[in-house]
């Protein structure tokens, strides 16, 4: 079912069958939501104050664009596509799918730019991201977009999770990434590489080297840049769970959403990666508006990752005519 993008690997073929068809993020459609009323929803009024107050700080930081140095305003598009790779090459195609291998430096590096990120460790990312790959649009899926847009971009941080969503995220075996060095030596020291990475070194960087204001420091390339961060993530689990088309699934909510594609570095092309969440490019089309799939055929190129799984072209061809909703194009 899957090839990988070295020639010479294909002799591991099978191998990668095998492992594909035993992970945790294949849909499993034996769930069956529990009878009776739904548990009552509970705000976590803490996490409702935070994100008042960062969505509060990233508007006001926005009325500074005008006023702030270009090379400042260069730095936070640096320290958005970072923060970007941490989240989509790091925690969501290398450690949540398994989809390339990647060597000890850049696991590094993907680990410190995924804290850049802020947005649970590694572990946790990889393990939420799992169970809602496993059990997509249901009780069991951390941000069901059923509940609708709000509830699935925002409004499952702002509340206790559902009690599926905990009980099948605790029956994944979780072992590659209980074996995984870089993160669970991220996760030991999540909070302080947060405080090191998302917010002291975004904001000390230009005040140090060109004389920026801490002010504007911290409200541009650290409030700002983590808040367009954080919703470009979401995203791709409201935006893209809703609008768009379905050229390979139409039986799923998953679509192809340009818009998430561009704002979220690659991520948008849904439909396709809910249907082969494997395939380490999340696209049908390679690096087109996938600035995520460059940056990992780059780290191939520089020796740096390998092993990328990729679906056959006739494989997707057939699956889009089995169960596509007929906009299937190619190229």
């Amino acid at each position: 079912m899957t090839e990988t993008r070295n020639p010479n690997q294909q002799q591991n073929r099978d191998a990668v069958v095998a492992e594909t068809s035993t992970r945790d993020d294949v849909f499993d459609d034996s769930y069956k939501a529990k009878e009776g009323p739904k548990p009552r929803m509970r705000l976590v009024w803490r996490n409702v104050i935070l994100m008042v107050l960062l969505h509060a700080g990233a508007l006001y930081g926005l009325m500074l664009v005008p006023s702030t140095s270009a090379l400042t305003l260069a730095w936070t598009v640096v320290c958005f596509l970072l923060s970007a790779l941490g989240i989509t090459a790091g925690a969501h195609r290398l450690w949540s799918h398994k989809s390339y291998k990647a060597s000890t430096p850049l696991r590094v590096f993907l680990a410190l730019a995924n804290s850049m990120a802020f947005q649970n460790d590694i572990y946790e990312w990889a393990r939420d991201h799992r169970v809602h790959h496993k059990y997509s649009e249901t009780d069991a899926d951390p941000h069901n977009a059923l509940r609708g847009f709000f509830f699935a971009h925002i409004g499952w941080l702002l509340v206790r999770k559902h009690p599926d969503v905990i009980e099948k995220g605790m029956k994944l075996e979780l072992t590659d990434l209980k074996a995984d060095k870089v993160v669970m030596f991220q996760r030991k020291y999540y909070k302080l590489s947060v405080v090191l990475l998302c917010f002291l070194v975004p904001m000390w960087v230009p005040w140090y080297l060109w004389g920026e204001s801490l002010w504007v420091g911290y409200f541009i390339p650290v409030l700002m840049r983590y808040t367009l961060v954080l919703n470009a993530t979401w995203l791709v689990n409201s935006a893209a769970h809703m609008w768009g088309n379905r050229p390979y699934d139409h039986h799923i909510n998953p679509s192809e959403n340009r818009f998430v594609a561009f704002s979220a570095i690659g991520e948008g092309f849904h439909n396709y990666h809910h249907t082969f969440p494997f395939d380490y490019a999340t696209s049908e089309f390679g690096i087109k508006m996938n600035i995520t799939t460059a940056f990992i055929d780059l780290m191939c190129f520089l020796g740096l990752a390998k092993d990328c799984k990729r679906v056959s072209r006739d494989l997707v061809s057939a699956r889009a005519q089995r169960t596509g909703d007929g906009s299937h194009k190619t190229g």
